[in-house]
């Protein structure tokens, strides 16, 4: 099954797909969307594999992920998202080890996305969950993680871990996008573009269009124990927050919290281990 899907992909790379393949940040990408949702699917293979990723039951835990998957649904109405009907669009929730909590959410190429219970826990409202899922759902969408992966591993290896004869390079990738990202980082254009779109998405939503600058707000709060481990491959909180207010206002989105939304997320929170 795995090698018809490798002659597939490789008829679609040389099909008018190559020909309409995007540009992000000074890189020709080649890559088409089904190569990204293919590869996507491979690496969330790989994931629910691993047992270092600890992937929670939806069937164990139905409320928990009925609030994510609303809120992410919500998001994904915005007339903004390109491939809203091309991607899987998939949310995992990852039950954080005892040994400290991770706060990380990271997305795969063609719209698999994973949240950290250690993240999850650190957020104080539903609004600054909306905040950091948008921009990951920008990283997908606006393919910010085929990208970067292209440019490291090239065409011809990417293919090959569609179709299950590079482990070890598949590995090695989960590894990069599941992790601090310090091998791959997202340029900082990428970073400014996803905070954009986070804006944009969440203008249509209930949530804070600026939801994911109370993120930052609560790094920068949170500056000794946080920081220095994330800015090693993100660029500085404070100018984020900065620009993400700015571009709300710019385009005029609400910014309100309901009065509600600190107390449905802590119900949400109690809901998971």
């Amino acid at each position: 099954m795995r090698a018809l899907r490798s002659v597939i992909l490789f008829s679609s790379l040389i099909g008018v797909t190559l020909i309409t393949s995007c540009e992000r940040n000074g890189d020709f990408l080649v890559f088409s969307v089904q190569n990204d949702v293919d590869l996507g699917e491979t690496i969330a293979e790989q994931i629910a594999e691993d047992p270092s990723f600890d992937i929670l039951s939806p069937q164990q835990y139905p409320v928990s992920y009925a609030y994510v998957q609303s809120m992410m649904d919500e998001i994904l109405e915005s007339e903004e998202v390109t491939y809203k009907e091309d991607f899987s669009w998939k949310i995992n929730i990852i039950n954080d080890p005892s040994n400290g909590p991770v706060l990380n959410a990271f997305a795969t190429p063609g719209g698999q996305i994973y949240v950290h219970t250690g993240l999850i826990y650190f957020l104080d409202k539903e609004d600054d969950l909306a905040g950091v899922l948008s921009q990951e759902i920008a990283h997908a969408d606006q393919r910010h993680v085929s990208t970067k992966l292209q440019r490291e591993y090239g065409i011809s290896l990417l293919l090959n871990v569609i179709s299950g004869s590079e482990t070890s390079s598949l590995e090695r990738i989960v590894s990069q996008i599941a992790g601090s990202g310090s091998i791959l980082p997202y340029s900082r254009d990428a970073e400014a573009e996803a905070d954009e779109y986070s804006v944009r998405y969440l203008a249509s939503t209930q949530y804070a269009c600026n939801g994911a600058a109370d993120f930052f707000e609560k790094l920068l709060r949170n500056e000794e124990q946080f920081q220095p481990e994330y800015l090693n491959t993100h660029p500085s909180p404070e100018n984020r927050v900065e620009d993400i207010n700015a571009f709300a206002l710019s385009l005029g989105c609400d910014t309100t919290i309901d009065d509600n939304s600190a107390l449905r997320y802590v119900n949400f929170r109690n809901s998971l281990p």
